[in-house]
């Protein structure tokens, strides 16, 4: 009996915390004259890029024979009995293959940032005055998940058994040839999260 058991696990767990930073730096221009120019600018940029290539290949191969001898009674007065064995083979193969590239949301990549992080304040400016808060927010997310999975079970199985014979003898006695028999059992289990 042969038994074969591989395991193949891969897995890729992706997680990034991206967060701008504004919210304590936001600018404020406070307390300013007659007819003053006064104007925040603030901007923010996020930009993710993520390739996940996973290459999974399971090969089990698995290659028996199995015999048993001949038995024979001749030439006696009185012959005994003839028994040839049993012949079997047994194969079990357990595949399990795991590929996770889910890893955080794209909103949870850039963490807490929003819009509400960024612009500032202008108060107490003086008569006249041009007052102006211009923020702006871009975020981009580009995810390519290749994944290639090849598991492949291969069981060649071969049982004979022998010859059981009674023969020339003047009292003969029984023949009895054994069992032949071939067992295979293969599990493959492939899980891809993308």
């Amino acid at each position: 009996m042969k038994s074969q058991i591989i395991r193949a696990a891969a897995t890729t767990v992706l997680g990034l915390g991206l967060t701008t930073g504004f919210a304590a730096a936001q600018s404020s221009i406070d307390t300013t004259g007659p007819q003053s120019n006064n104007s925040v600018n603030s901007s923010s940029t996020n930009r993710v890029r993520v390739n996940n290539d996973n290459d999974l290949s399971v090969r089990n191969s698995n290659n028996q024979r199995a015999e048993s001898g001949d038995a024979r009674v001749s030439d006696n007065t009185t012959g005994g009995d003839a028994t040839s064995g049993d012949a079997s083979n047994d194969n079990s193969a357990t595949t399990s293959a795991t590929v996770d590239n889910s890893g955080a949301g794209w909103s949870s990549m850039f963490g807490d940032s929003n819009s509400a992080d960024l612009g500032g304040s202008i108060s107490n400016t003086g008569p006249q005055s041009n007052n102006s808060i211009n923020s702006s927010s871009s975020n981009s997310v580009n995810i390519r998940n290749d994944n290639n999975v090849r598991v492949t079970n291969s069981n060649d199985q071969h049982a004979s058994t022998g010859d059981a014979r009674v023969s020339d003898n003047t009292t003969g006695g029984s023949a009895t040839s054994g069992s032949a028999s071939n067992t295979n059992s293969s599990d493959t289990t492939v899980s891809v999260t993308n």
